[in-house]
């Protein structure tokens, strides 16, 4: 059984991941990519969040500062890759 930090981070990290995607619009392919981004720039906040021990807007194990900031800087490095090949692709 997944421990209620986790349960807590996928569910924030979904929520992210659907707000990028109504900020930024697209179809449903972007929306899968847009919340996978959003989970593993979660997960990657976090492990740094732990390593360099940044527990500002800590909650229970999990911190939720550097997660969000992880989860939305994947997320907005995704979209500009998925903007720049599209341009690629028309040019």
């Amino acid at each position: 059984m997944p421990s209620p930090s986790a349960v807590f981070g996928f569910i924030l990290a979904t929520i992210y991941g659907a707000l990028f995607h109504l900020l930024v619009g697209g179809g449903v392919r972007r929306l899968a990519l847009l919340m996978v981004s959003g989970w593993a720039g979660f997960a990657l906040g976090h492990a740094v969040g732990l390593l360099v021990g940044l527990d500002v807007l800590k909650i229970g194990a999990l911190r939720v500062l550097a997660a969000t900031g992880g989860s939305w800087a994947l997320m907005g490095i995704v979209y500009w890759l998925m903007g720049s090949e599209k341009h690629r692709q028309m040019g």
